[in-house]
């Protein structure tokens, strides 16, 4: 794509042309240059390239700027256009909103209007994206700028570093968006760099990648929640305290002491131990206040019976997460929301441990539905939310990422979102959760934050880390199937015989 003019900057009806926005008249027949809203185009100056996006676009004609006189002459039986030339009057105006100027120190502010009369120009490939700060070949490939034809590659560091957060109603094409990040951190070759990737699967919305017709199949590990066990030994008094909040803090210190002493004589004479052997070993200890030791007993005991916890880890995880694979946890069966924050809480534990000794890759963690994992709720509910929250505030430090999913911004810990720095959006329609958005993501200004109810289903606005102005995407065609959805009519059908 090559620059072409299109335009002259005119004096606009609104004190421009001024350092923030301007207007210029299409010189070019409407039939063979299309201007559209949302459209980048280039200004040069003396300093260098000016960049700006069309925010508005309308027609002119000065022979029906009198409703008066177009109103008596078409009354008249006559049409306008057969006494007076009006379709050589008709123009097409844009306005456009400055976004930077690119000079040989690169992307700076511009402080000063653009001049009447000056060319406008649609920009090259190369130059747009060095604006906006897309990669040109080793980028996650997630769609195009429509609008020039651009595809969007994002780097992988700026994307998922400081964590992306995934923001849309439900049918809007989250899931889809998600598959997409997916497929391009497996398609990914050793030397681009390649990372572990771990999905917990709300819904069991992504089997699909794991199917055999999938070209992802063989980089694809799906475990059902009822083979998850957690290894009793590895998990410290605290975390038994966060699964069950009641836990005092004094009966956290005799939950270490006890533990202390199994691992003396059990982990370390090569065996393990499980709750059973924790409540034996309390229940034999006389130093604790036997008021304490029984509530602590009980709550041991509901603990136990989610039959969650084992003598060893399933799965291993040292030994599953591997550079370029993709390992689902499908929460799918589960309907106690208890026992799926307790897996999530324990199995990220257990990878930011992991990733602070060096002992997996550098990992991707995927939360579909994160505001049930991390919501701003108090603790006995939100069980999963301290390792969400730490992970957001820590995880770049040890190259373990978020990529957060939501329908409910709005009800997601104000902690991790801001740690968010890439934000996905698609369309959000409730009016607290754009105005949550609109506080939380970086570079999102009132035009845009407005543009993001009008968008369809499968197109999103990218801000934040990973680019350097928020774009308007849509998201490419996927490579693996998605699950056919049946209408509700189907559904009814199957059981009225």
């Amino acid at each position: 794509m090559s620059e072409k003019s299109i335009g002259t900057v005119i004096v606009g009806e609104d004190n421009s042309p001024n350092p923030s926005e301007f207007s210029f008249v299409l010189t070019r027949d409407e039939e063979e240059f299309r201007l559209q809203k949302g459209m980048y185009i280039v200004v040069p100056s003396e300093d260098g390239k000016i960049i700006a996006t069309i925010s508005d676009v309308y027609k002119t004609n000065r022979y029906f700027s009198s409703p008066s006189a177009v109103r008596a002459y078409e009354t008249s039986g006559k049409t306008m256009a057969s006494i007076f030339p009006a379709d050589r009057w008709e123009h097409i105006i844009a306005r456009a909103k400055t976004m930077g100027i690119m000079t040989k120190i690169g992307i700076q502010r511009l402080l000063y209007p653009v001049s009447p009369g000056e060319t406008v120009f649609t920009p090259d490939t190369e130059t747009l994206s060095r604006f906006l700060g897309l990669e040109k070949t080793d980028g996650l490939l997630l769609g195009k700028i429509d609008q020039h034809d651009l595809d969007v590659r994002l780097n992988l560091t700026r994307l998922l570093q400081k964590h992306v957060a995934v923001l849309a109603i439900s049918g809007a094409g989250k899931s889809y968006t998600v598959s997409v990040i997916l497929e391009e951190l497996l398609t990914r070759k050793k030397e681009q760099g390649r990372i572990a990737v771990v999905l917990f699967d709300v819904h069991g919305e992504y089997k699909g990648l794991g199917d055999e017709k999938s070209p992802f199949h063989k980089k694809t590990e799906i475990f059902p929640g009822a083979v998850i066990q957690f290894a009793t030994h590895s998990i410290r008094p605290g975390q038994f305290a966060v699964f069950e909040p009641q836990i005092t803090p004094v009966q956290t210190r005799e939950l270490y002491r006890i533990n202390q002493k199994l691992f003396h004589d059990k982990v370390k004479q090569g065996e393990g131990y499980i709750i059973s052997d924790i409540i034996a070993e309390l229940e034999s200890d006389d130093q604790i206040n036997p008021r304490s030791k029984e509530a602590l007993i009980g709550w041991l005991y509901t603990l136990e019976r989610t039959k969650l916890f084992g003598l060893g880890e399933n799965p291993a995880l040292e030994e599953i997460l591997e550079p370029g694979k993709l390992v689902i946890f499908d929460l799918s069966e589960f309907t106690s929301m208890k026992l799926k924050q307790m897996i999530v809480s324990y199995i990220l534990y257990r990878i930011f441990d992991s990733r602070k000794k060096d002992t997996v890759p550098p990992t991707a963690i995927v939360l579909e539905e994160g505001h049930q994992f991390a919501p701003e709720a108090r603790l006995e509910l939100a069980i999963s939310r301290p390792i969400v929250e730490t992970i957001a505030r820590e995880g770049r430090k040890f190259f373990t990422s978020l990529i957060l999913v939501s329908q409910r911004p709005v009800k997601l810990s104000t902690t991790t979102l801001s740690q968010c720095n890439t934000h996905i959006i698609m369309n959000v329609l409730n009016p607290y959760d754009l105005d949550f958005i609109g506080r939380s993501s970086e570079g999102i200004d009132k035009a845009t934050l407005s543009a993001i109810t009008t968008l369809g289903v499968g197109e999103a606005i990218i801000a934040g880390n990973a680019v350097n102005q928020p774009i308007f995407v849509k998201i490419r065609e996927r490579k693996t199937k998605t699950m056919k959805t049946k209408t509700l009519e189907e559904s009814a059908k199957k059981y009225d015989v």
